[in-house]
């Protein structure tokens, strides 16, 4: 698009990220760090799984109630938190979310009860918000022309603190406390002694900088009310998810019928406040009517969130089934197997990052997401074809260059979420980053019903789909490549009135 903005001013690249004397660069490590220590705590538990049933005599179903009580409510308070985000600032933001999350991992480390151990874990997967806050403030320390670099790097490298928990986890808990309780409760201190260390180490935004901020907390800002409509069908399955988790849980006899009634019931209720939120924000606004520098379309959000189904949804999906795929397709030892399935999570860092980076350095940002939307295709169609009588070497590039197109193409989608409305950015980011986890229990549901090869084929199919809607209802962003974003005279109007 010839109105991107492009400048011919140095893009960020990778030895930038060792150039301790910028601002900005030392915010971004701050904030991954900080992004980093949360999945780390996140994914504290799954690698203890078999010390904990030893020491507790918790079963293998009580343990998968508890991996599955880890993740349910990312989904909807990501979208909340990106809310926060936009209202207070990623700084307040990220040291809340820290504190708070502190207490239901010590919690949940010194529980004398499996119904203590459940709670605690419910509680402690509001963690894995600190995606969305990272996001959001890497998006004020950075202009435009670097957004897509240096969000893929923090969210890269905070990505990691996955692997390292798995890696690290086992040898705190046997070698060096010697407890597992105690492994888990100092991850927890460590994130809130980061936090205490956070609020005074870094700002929103460089010296000066004044951050937009939304009308309100309670629900994203829409331009129209078409969009109103979009914003309503977006938002359900952010909720609605959750009840195939409870079906799941409820069908392999963990829960009763009846308990699993009231929690129908109870996210039947969250769906019907978001969408109370929805009304009582945007009504009085599109009554009043928006001014056309302040609009935007919801499809714009749509495409992001599809674009995160298939892409970091397709990730977490695949990584939970691929080792097993490796195993049984070419009949090798669970450790080469391990290996192998690895190629998505060891590839996180370089390639999010190089999404990100060619990101900025393509003529438009929605140009560079299509050629990793099709590579993504592309990618678990063949997937789909390997069989047996492949040469192994064969199936393993063909395994990484899919992975390098799934990984990248989440940088390119977090390349564009700064771009859609300046003060909004976090409400953005959390629903574009709750609908990767949708994608992940959408697929892993649909996962126990079909092959290996249909399963591939099917994220295939569905990457398809995104690339024909991203293609018709994308636009690329006005100013993608500038000095500075462009702000509306509502955006100008708000910071006038307060800022941070």
């Amino acid at each position: 698009m010839s109105g991107s903005g492009r400048t011919d001013e140095k893009t960020m690249g990778w030895m930038d990220l060792f150039n301790f004397g910028r601002a900005d660069v030392i915010a971004l490590h701050k904030t991954w760090i900080a992004f980093f220590i949360t999945f780390y705590v996140w994914f504290n538990m799954a690698p203890l799984a078999t010390t904990i049933m030893k020491e507790t005599g918790l079963t293998l179903d009580q343990l998968k109630v508890l991996a599955i009580c880890n993740v349910a409510l990312t989904v909807p308070m990501r979208v909340v938190v990106g809310m926060l985000c936009d209202r207070i600032g990623p700084r307040k933001t990220f040291c809340i979310v820290m504190w708070t999350m502190t207490f239901p991992c010590i919690w949940f480390a010194f529980a004398t009860s499996y119904t203590e151990m459940l709670i605690a874990r419910l509680i402690l997967s509001a963690v894995g918000t600190g995606f969305v806050v990272g996001i959001a403030m890497t998006s004020l320390w950075f202009k435009p022309r670097d957004a897509g670099f240096s969000q893929g790097v923090e969210a890269g490298l905070g990505n990691w603190g996955s692997s390292l928990a798995a890696i690290t986890m086992p040898i705190l808990a046997l070698t060096v406390f010697g407890s597992w309780r105690w492994a888990i409760a100092v991850s927890g201190i460590v994130m809130f002694l980061y936090g205490l260390y956070y609020w005074f180490a870094i700002t929103d935004g460089p010296k000066g900088f004044v951050r937009p901020v939304a009308r309100k907390a309670q629900a994203i800002e829409v331009s129209t009310w078409g969009d109103l409509v979009l914003a309503i069908l977006w938002t359900i399955p952010i909720w609605g998810v959750l009840s195939l988790l409870v079906r799941m849980v409820t069908k392999k006899g963990y829960i009763t019928e009846d308990i699993s009634l009231i929690l129908y019931a109870v996210i039947a209720i969250m769906v019907l406040y978001q969408l109370f939120g929805l009304l009582k924000v945007n009504i009085p606004i599109l009554k009043k009517g928006v001014p056309e520098d302040d609009k935007y379309r919801f499809t714009q959000i749509g495409t992001l969130n599809a674009s995160y189904v298939v892409t970091f949804g397709a990730e977490l999906a695949v990584i939970s089934m691929l080792p097993m795929f490796f195993q049984k397709t070419f009949e090798m030892t669970p450790v080469m197997a391990g290996l192998f399935g690895s190629m998505f999570a060891l590839l996180n860092f370089f390639s999010r990052a190089l999404g990100g980076y060619v990101s900025d350095r393509t003529p438009t940002r929605k140009l560079a997401h299509m050629i990793y939307l099709a590579g993504v295709t592309a990618g678990f169609v063949l997937m789909g074809m390997i069989t047996p009588e492949w040469p192994l070497a064969m199936a393993v590039a063909v395994v990484f260059i899919c992975a390098m197109f799934v990984t990248g193409g989440c940088g390119t989608t977090f390349a564009l979420i700064p771009f859609v409305k300046r003060r909004i950015t976090g409400n953005v980011a959390g629903y574009a980053g709750a609908y990767g986890n949708v994608g992940a229990v959408v697929y892993t549901t649909l996962y126990v019903t079909l092959t290996d090869s249909e399963f591939f084929l099917m994220i295939g199919a569905t990457a398809a789909a995104t690339f024909v809607f991203c293609l018709f209802f994308m636009k690329e962003p006005a100013g993608a490549f500038a000095k500075e974003y462009q702000l509306s005279s509502v955006d100008k109007e708000m910071m006038a009135g307060g800022g941070h």
